[in-house]
């Protein structure tokens, strides 16, 4: 299909700002639906970053492309996702929009669809790394759980800064202990031999429990977790957290 080249038009705007009416009239006035302004951002790209469901409807309808990429990659699943819009992101799919390699949302019931249809755990996005690490750096404590339940890396590397130094730097104690308890190596070193404890502030909660983590071993449940998934890899992930996981290794390892 046709794409044109413009700036921000009238469609970009009634898009974005949800004017479904005045969307709806420019369309039946011939207005090109993929129009491409600045950035390479159809009105499609600005109608789901806002979320503006009844907007995408109208868009798609209407011929739309939906894997349209902006000059960073992303395309309107992608910014649906962003705006943890499942309504878009459901209008998306179901006008055949692929299911990105980037996977970033701060909503769990997206991330969770996104899954059931094979969205890539390690693909990377182009400035913050895999869909784990945006999760930190966005604090999406849920979406960093379920991401951890499927099997998502938690040492996972960009530019040598695994989501443990994102978590560091955004100084969540929530993040910290979940990704610890997933294997997160507390000791590892970016490109600036920093650890993450190295990005927090003195004497803040986020330091105090990476150096507790450090000077302390980890507890038998947060051990036996970590030995589980390693051994089993992604099998079982989401029904390992409601296990008595102790008792379960001690039978484990009797048997080997």
């Amino acid at each position: 299909m046709t794409c044109y080249w413009a700036e921000r038009t009238e469609v970009h705007v009634a898009a974005s700002q949800g004017q479904a009416s005045k969307l709806r009239q420019l369309i039946m006035a011939g207005a090109p639906v993929n129009v491409v302004a600045l950035d390479s951002i159809t009105p499609l790209h600005e109608a789901c970053l806002q979320g503006q469901s009844q907007c995408v409807q109208l868009l798609l309808d209407a011929g739309a492309q939906p894997d349209a990429r902006n000059v960073d990659g992303s395309t309107p699943l992608c910014e649906a996702c962003s705006a943890g819009s499942l309504e878009c992101v459901r209008l998306l799919l179901d006008h055949g929009a692929t299911v990105n390699p980037t996977l970033t949302s701060r909503s769990v019931e997206c991330v969770k669809l996104l899954l059931s249809l094979g969205a890539s755990l390690e693909a990377s996005d182009l400035y913050l790394g895999t869909p784990l690490h945006v999760a930190c750096a966005n604090q999406h404590t849920e979406c960093v759980k379920m991401l951890l339940n499927a099997g998502a890396n938690v040492n996972a590397s960009r530019l040598h800064e695994t989501p443990l130094h994102y978590a560091a730097k955004a100084k969540r104690v929530e993040l910290v202990e979940v990704l610890v308890e997933f294997g997160a190596n507390i000791y590892a070193r970016d490109q600036r031999e920093k650890k993450p404890v190295d990005y927090t502030l003195p004497n803040s909660p986020a330091a105090a429990c990476l150096r507790a983590f450090e000077t302390a071993p980890l507890e038998l449940q947060q051990l036996s977790r970590v030995a589980m998934r390693n051994k089993l890899g992604t099998r079982a992930l989401e029904v390992i957290g409601q296990l008595d996981i102790p008792k379960l290794l001690i039978g484990y390892l009797c048997f080997q």
